[in-house]
């Protein structure tokens, strides 16, 4: 058992939902002075920050929609549910985020960046969650999520740890993706494009190399 205290997700944070002015095309703007309007597509794979938005809105569509400022965390409530991002920048967002908004001081958000996208967090919502015919996060939903409350000193312990491991996992990614790309470039200069075949060699069909039979399931 931890030997922290539990608090529910609605204790820490204040949680709310985007909202989107319709129909979107009328809002958008290429005006730099226009208001961030971020989407999903802004997340990019594997970081756990929104730095920067492709779509701005105008400001009459922000009054329609929901503020979020640097520091924020959100929370996809429909496409890849439940996956966190700790906002970077300021704008809007539509109604497929939720924003979960610190309202204590002794939040870390690299802790609760690992903290809300763990196993252990997506499995209770995906319980809450059930019975629905689309998995969809709601406010009620997550603020009724108990989680541990390490100290601050605590919290940015762990999160470094974790931080390293991730850092760990991506050079590995890095490396056996550099030795794929070796491993064909080898085969290329070796024989060449087994397409193209600039070498010249035989080329003879399957059947004449391999015998084939069917394979019976029982």
């Amino acid at each position: 058992m931890s030997r922290w205290p539990t608090v529910a997700l609605g204790d820490v944070f204040e949680i709310a939902r985007g909202g989107s002015p319709r129909p979107i095309d009328n809002f958008i703007t290429d005006d730099p002075a226009g208001i961030n309007w971020i989407m999903i597509s802004d997340a990019s794979a594997g970081s756990k920050y929104i730095t920067s938005t492709k779509k701005r809105i105008r400001p009459e569509g922000a009054k329609r929609s929901r503020e979020v400022k640097p520091g924020d965390f959100l929370l996809t409530n429909s496409m890849s549910f439940g996956r966190p991002y700790i906002v970077h920048t300021s704008g809007c967002i539509h109604d497929g985020w939720l924003v979960l908004s610190p309202r204590r001081s002794d939040v870390d958000a690299d802790f609760f960046y690992h903290l809300l996208g763990s196993k252990h967090v997506y499995a209770e919502f995906e319980r809450r969650a059930a019975g629905a015919t689309v998995k969809n996060l709601n406010i009620d939903l997550v603020r009724g999520v108990r989680v541990p409350l390490p100290p601050l000193p605590e919290q940015r312990r762990i999160a470094e740890i974790l931080d390293r491991a991730d850092a760990l996992r991506a050079k590995r990614r890095a490396a056996l993706a550099r030795l794929d790309t070796l491993a064909q470039s080898i085969f290329l200069e070796m024989f060449g494009d087994p397409i193209t075949n600039p070498q010249g060699w035989p080329q003879l069909d399957l059947k004449s190399l391999f015998s084939f039979r069917t394979a019976v399931l029982r």
